[in-house]
C-alpha cells in the first residue's frame, strides 16, 4: 500500500518547539500587559488562576504564585490529553503549560495602553493569535483547550464557540466577586480570541469542493492523495459548449482547501471549482488523529 501524503502533516520537533517557545512567550507578555493591567479575566484555566490569585490576595492578603496554581489545574485536562487524545501531543502541551507559567511570573508588566477597551480588543487578538500558535505545533495552551480538542476530535466539529460559552460561567463569577464591568470587558476579549481561532485554526471546519474537470482520474488522485478523503464522480454536459463533464464532489477539513486548490489548478487549469462551508456532515471523515 502507498503511503499517503496529508496536506497538513505533524510539525518536525524542531518546529514545534520554536513554535512553542514564541507562543507561550506572547501569551505570558500579552496576560503581563494587557490582561492584568486592565484587570481582565481571560477565561479558561489561567482565568480560573487569575481569579483565585485575585481572591486570595484580597479576602486572604496571601499572595499565590502563577506556576504553580495553573500547573495543578491542568493535571486532569493533561492526563486526559495524555490517554485519549496522543502521548507527544501531551508532551507538548505540558512545555506549553510549563512556559507560560513561569514566563507569566518572570515577565514585568508592561502597560501599552490604559484604555480597557483597548486592552479587551487588542488583548483578546494576540491571545487567539497565540494559541493558534501553539495549535500549528500540535498542542494546546492547557486547560479548556485541551477540553476543545478532545471533543472536537471526538465529535469532529468546532468546538470554540462552545469552550466560549462555559467561559462565561467563570467571568460570571468574576462579575460577582470583583464587579461587573470588568467581566463584561473580559467578555469582550473572551469573543476576540475565540474569533481569531476560529479564523486561523480550520482544522475541524469542513467544506465541500465541486469541481467541474475533464481530468477526473487526475485530479481525484490529488484529493486521494494530498486529504486521504474520497470523492464522488457525477456526470453532467456543459450548457453552453454541449461537452460531457465531470463534477467531483468531496467534503475536506477547511484548512486543506487553499493547498488542495491550487494542486487542482496545478494539474488542469480549465477547472472550474466550487467551494462551499459545511456546516455538518453524517458519516465517516477521516482526520488525522494527534501523535
Amino acid at each position: 500500500m502507498s503511503r499517503i501524503t496529508t496536506i497538513i502533516p505533524t510539525p518536525r520537533p524542531v518546529k514545534r518547539v520554536a513554535l512553542i517557545v514564541f507562543a507561550a512567550a506572547i501569551f505570558s507578555v500579552n496576560l503581563n500587559s494587557f490582561v492584568r493591567m486592565a484587570g481582565l479575566f481571560p477565561g479558561g484555566f489561567s482565568g480560573i488562576s487569575l481569579l483565585i490569585q485575585r481572591v486570595a490576595e484580597r479576602y486572604l492578603a496571601v499572595r499565590i504564585p502563577y506556576a504553580p496554581l495553573y500547573l495543578a489545574l491542568n493535571a486532569v485536562p493533561v492526563y486526559v490529553s495524555f490517554r485519549y487524545i496522543g502521548r507527544k501531543f501531551t508532551l507538548y502541551t505540558l512545555l506549553m503549560v510549563a512556559l507560560s507559567s513561569v514566563l507569566t511570573d518572570l515577565v514585568p508588566d508592561i502597560t501599552f495602553t490604559d484604555d480597557i477597551l483597548l486592552c479587551s480588543v487588542f488583548g483578546g487578538i494576540i491571545n487567539g493569535f497565540a494559541i493558534s500558535c501553539c495549535l500549528r505545533a500540535d498542542a494546546t495552551s492547557g486547560g479548556t483547550d485541551i477540553i476543545a480538542i478532545y471533543f472536537s476530535e471526538r465529535k469532529g466539529t468546532d468546538m470554540w464557540n462552545k469552550i466560549l460559552l462555559m467561559n462565561v460561567c467563570v467571568l460570571a463569577i468574576a462579575g460577582m466577586l470583583f464587579g461587573w464591568e470588568a467581566s463584561l470587558y473580559s467578555i469582550i476579549f473572551q469573543f476576540a480570541s475565540t474569533q481569531v481561532l476560529n479564523l486561523l485554526y480550520r482544522r475541524y471546519q469542513k467544506v465541500t469542493m465541486l469541481i467541474i474537470t475533464e481530468k477526473p482520474d487526475e485530479l481525484y488522485d490529488a484529493v486521494r492523495t494530498l486529504t486521504n478523503h474520497d470523492a464522488t464522480v457525477i456526470d453532467g454536459t456543459g450548457c453552453y459548449s454541449g461537452a460531457h463533464k465531470t463534477i467531483l464532489y468531496t467534503v475536506i477539513s477547511a484548512d486543506e482547501s487553499g493547498a488542495l486548490t491550487k494542486e487542482i489548478k496545478r494539474r488542469d487549469p480549465t477547472a472550474f471549482v466550487n467551494i462551499l462551508q459545511s456546516k455538518g456532515i453524517l458519516g465517516r471523515f477521516f482526520t488525522r488523529t494527534k501523535d
